[in-house]
């Protein structure tokens, strides 16, 4: 049954979420020549506050802050993996996404199959990344959609049948106007009040839960003994020795492909200077923080013995949340969250159609479209991004969209070579980077498919057989091979493009040069 207090504040936070949406051009007006680059990156002007919210709004998504404290709840330490995860991040992205930028800002890259292309010469490794980088994302996108349905839902505040899906989709709808008239400033905007609403959020919710049980002592007492009275038996709080492995490579693979996700390459290209992204990554481990405390909800949840449906143990924090707090709070925590996915998803569908347009349409489809054209068909994409998640949700089962996204973490990371490692070198070839790709993405693909989805596959190891992640195990084939062919090709062909001369990206006719959004 929904609380009529719970849903009014719920809805306030969205309606108030969704007119900043609407109003982003009030906040930083584009410029009058319409161009991929003002609607995408928002003409690379974003400085470290900005920055910081809508790169942690894009990375901690919603489905984040319910899926780490479910994971807990439902199978123990393992789930605290986020939290390494997330820290390894912050110095990656330190390192990473300032070289990153740098490059792009230098040469008029939106993308990072622009970079790959430059550096490298070979439109063919640009394309696979920007294939890889669209297939990865699209699922993401869909997942957001299914993390505020199963929020909503566990909480009572997702009304049942048609008028539920309606809801759900008139929310998402006044993003897509949003995203499709202003780019990446609407989910710039929405990021300042996500940031806000789960930071307070969480610090209400950590206080009720510690006054609840005297403690953090207490509570994880409560929640060692919860197993035994039939709470949730598989969970263990102390992490079995043979799930080492899994643990160590669930957190560097995890850590690994994050970085290479287009939805945080597009907001890294949108800052203003290197020197941006070097601050905001120096303060993202306060979103880390952040999802600590949310993940030790999970614990809270088993101390206090919550009980939920089979296979649904994302519901946890859910059902804890509206059980301790008063109804209206309730309804902003609820809020908070559906805020938290709406960030990623907006981002997600700029990201997607800027790849698309950029490397895809332009490059292999129509090599001569303007400026204004290739914004009015980025517009489009994201537009039916959008439409074609909320089609998948509604269509097919949740279960499908969390397979498509598991997938996708294992396609993301094998171009971690290309993309990563090709901001320090150029020794590997340019064809042992295609064959080492196209080795790690059929290797990770079967192996997660002939698991039956499942994101652990058994590694022999030392005469051991462990559990990795399979898609570290997919990177390190790949590695494999790219560091095979490479003196091998390098014999027997001509070698890519010399250091500091990769071929350059064609411009379409009168584009904008890349001087054009300079830093403020």
């Amino acid at each position: 049954m929904i609380e009529p207090l719970s849903a009014t504040t719920f809805l306030a936070v969205l309606g108030g979420t969704s007119l900043l949406a609407v109003a982003a051009r009030r906040f930083r007006p584009p410029p009058e020549l319409p161009t991929l680059e003002s609607w995408a990156l928002a003409d690379r002007r974003f400085g470290t506050p900005t920055t910081w919210f809508l790169l942690g709004g894009t990375i901690y998504t919603a489905y984040t802050f319910a899926a780490v404290p479910g994971l807990v709840y439902g199978a123990g330490a393992i789930g605290f993996f986020a939290l390494p995860y997330t820290v390894i991040v912050c110095p990656l992205a330190f390192v990473l996404l300032p070289r990153l930028w740098s490059e792009a800002r230098r040469h008029g890259h939106l993308t990072a199959a622009d970079v790959v292309r430059q550096r490298y010469g070979s439109p063919a490794l640009a394309l696979v990344v920007a294939v890889t980088g669209v297939l990865a994302t699209m699922p993401y996108i869909a997942l957001q959609l299914v993390g505020i349905r199963a929020v909503l839902s566990a909480g009572g505040l997702y009304p049942r049948g048609l008028i539920g899906d309606l809801a759900l989709v008139a929310v998402f709808a006044v993003l897509a106007v949003a995203t499709y008239r202003h780019g990446l400033r609407a989910p710039a905007v929405i990021s300042l009040m996500k940031g806000v609403a789960i930071f307070c959020a969480a610090l209400a919710v950590s206080f009720l839960v510690l006054d609840r049980f005297g403690g953090p002592g207490p509570m994880f007492d409560g929640a060692e003994r919860a197993p035994a009275s039939g709470a949730f038996p598989q969970a263990s709080l102390s992490l079995d020795p043979s799930l080492f492995a899994v643990y160590a490579t669930l957190a560097l693979g995890s850590a690994l492909a994050l970085l290479l996700y287009p939805h945080v390459l597009t907001p890294t290209f949108a800052a203003a200077s290197a020197d941006t992204l070097r601050r905001a990554s120096i303060a993202l481990p306060a979103w880390t923080a952040v999802l600590a405390v949310f993940a030790l909800l999970g614990v809270a949840a088993l101390a206090s013995g919550v009980q939920v449906p089979p296979g649904s143990a994302e519901a946890a924090v859910p059902l804890l949340v509206k059980e301790l707090m008063p109804a209206a709070l309730t309804g902003l925590v609820f809020g908070a969250l559906a805020v938290g996915a709406l960030v990623p998803a907006a981002v997600m569908s700029v990201a997607v159609a800027t790849t698309f347009v950029r490397n895809i349409y332009v490059e292999c489809f129509y090599p001569t479209a303007t400026p204004k054209h290739q914004r009015r068909v980025a517009q489009l994409v994201s537009l039916t991004a959008k439409i074609g998640a909320a089609v998948f949700v509604f269509g097919l089962r949740d279960q499908d969209a969390i397979n498509l996204q598991l997938l996708g973490g294992v396609w993301i990371l094998q171009t971690f070579p290309a993309v990563a490692l090709g901001l320090f070198t150029r020794r590997f070839h340019r064809r042992a980077l295609l064959a080492g790709w196209g080795a790690g993405m059929a290797a990770g693909t079967l192996m997660v498919v002939y698991s039956g989805f499942s994101s652990l596959v058994p590694v022999g190891l030392g005469g051991q057989v462990v559990q990795a992640y399979a898609a570290v195990v997919a990177l390190a084939l790949n590695l494999a091979v790219v560091v095979t062919l490479t003196p091998l090709l390098n014999r027997t062909c001509a070698a890519g493009p010399p250091p500091g001369r990769g071929a350059p990206v064609p411009a379409p006719p009168a584009s904008v040069p890349p001087s054009s959004g300079s830093a403020r």
